[in-house]
């Protein structure tokens, strides 16, 4: 088989002579082409239209998934939550109890109350009939309303036993800064309040306080409760401190050795605030000892001889 080429330029021609396998190869590159073509484009347009179905089916069915099962799904997680809220509750609840018991035991231990009469300890004694209120009608909204029941009446029991701390705590202050008792340990009252011969002058003059002869070195102690509101050397006092004990109240503490509290402190009934010494105007070791009301020297003596609140 020949195949001639004519060129339109110069009006020349030229064959080529085919052999037996390049017509057959000639001829499936001529047939096959449109042949392939045609092929492709039939499977391409059945995988659109199906693509098309499944698009069209996926929606139908999320359009009445919802409507069959939207009841169901919804209510499964609502009561998960509620389910969870209504625990949290009662943990928390549980917890203030736990606190309101902790308290309980402490203000029992503080008022000195008798033994077995509030023990926190131990769940309360509860008992009555078999009641069938809470039957198959207790819903969500029965408990809810139980829960708030609960809640407030520990809100209120909080507040009185909180309360009740507070006036407790008040009273043994005022028992604490109750003044009463020696400002010593160990000693003796060597000189008493009021008009005396002056031990270094030998004269009359007046005495405004105790004097306690002790061993020196050995402790000088707060007759109440109260703040120190000045400490250091003064004069013929030598090393002082004064505590304020509310109600006008003030004590003077003279002659220590050492002191061992400074101005601002909070002291309590038979704190060590200082030691016995002979600082100052004095004879030997002793505390010079007064008491102050409203401003005023009064006799220590009828403070001594109180006994403890």
């Amino acid at each position: 088989m020949k195949v001639i080429f004519v060129s339109r330029k110069h009006g020349g021609s030229r064959s080529i002579e085919l052999s037996r396998w390049s017509r057959a190869l000639l001829s499936l590159c001529c047939l096959g082409l449109p042949l392939g073509l045609a092929a492709s484009g039939y499977i391409a347009g059945q995988e659109s239209g199906a693509r098309m179905l499944r698009g069209e089916a996926q929606d139908t069915t999320r359009d009445r998934v919802p409507q069959y099962t939207g009841s169901a799904v919804d209510a499964a997680p609502l009561s998960q939550r509620q389910l969870q809220a209504m625990t949290l509750n009662l943990a928390e609840l549980e917890a203030r109890m736990t606190r309101l018991d902790a308290l309980g035991q402490h203000l029992t231990a503080m008022a000195d109350l008798e033994e077995g009469e509030f023990d926190f300890s131990q769940p309360p004694a509860l008992g009555g009939p078999l009641s069938s209120v809470l039957g198959d009608d207790f819903t969500s909204m029965h408990f809810d309303s139980a829960l708030n029941s609960f809640e407030s009446r520990l809100d209120n029991r909080e507040k009185q036993l909180e309360m009740l701390e507070s006036v407790l705590s008040t009273s043994k202050w005022q028992q604490q800064a109750a003044l009463s008792g020696s400002p010593v340990k160990s000693g003796y009252v060597s000189s008493r309040y009021g008009w005396r011969m002056d031990p270094i002058s030998g004269k009359r003059s007046m005495h405004t306080g105790l004097d306690f002869a002790g061993k020196a070195g050995s402790e000088i102690v707060a007759v109440a409760s109260g703040v120190v509101t000045w400490t250091g050397r003064d004069g013929a006092y030598g090393n002082t401190v004064e505590i304020s004990h509310g109600d006008d109240y003030v004590t003077r503490y003279a002659h220590a050795r050492e002191i061992l509290v400074k101005a601002g402190d909070v002291v309590r009934k038979g704190e060590t605030i200082a030691l016995i010494g002979s600082t100052g105007r004095t004879t030997g070791s002793h505390v010079h000892y007064e008491v102050y009301k409203n401003g005023r020297s009064v006799d220590p003596s009828s403070y001594v001889a109180r006994t403890e609140p």
